[in-house]
């Protein structure tokens, strides 16, 4: 359930709050690298417990950016 950074690159968007509920699949954030839009989706259904990051925000290869459980 952790959402790490595949890519070094800037948060364009958070698309959840922690509390929420998500699908598998389901868009948690964008990612902005080589300017090109990634989204990063849920690898599990549950309940959002933490979000580490917001929008602008600069981050590094496999930082942690949000949890699911």
């Amino acid at each position: 359930g952790r959402i790490k950074a595949p890519i070094p690159g800037l948060i364009a968007r958070v698309l959840v709050e922690p509390g929420q509920i998500v699908a598998v699949g389901q868009p948690i954030l964008i990612l902005e690298a080589m300017k090109m839009q990634n989204e990063l989706a849920a690898p599990r259904a549950g309940t959002v417990t933490s979000v580490n990051v917001r929008p602008g925000q600069s981050v590094l290869l496999n930082e942690l950016l949000a949890e699911i459980s």
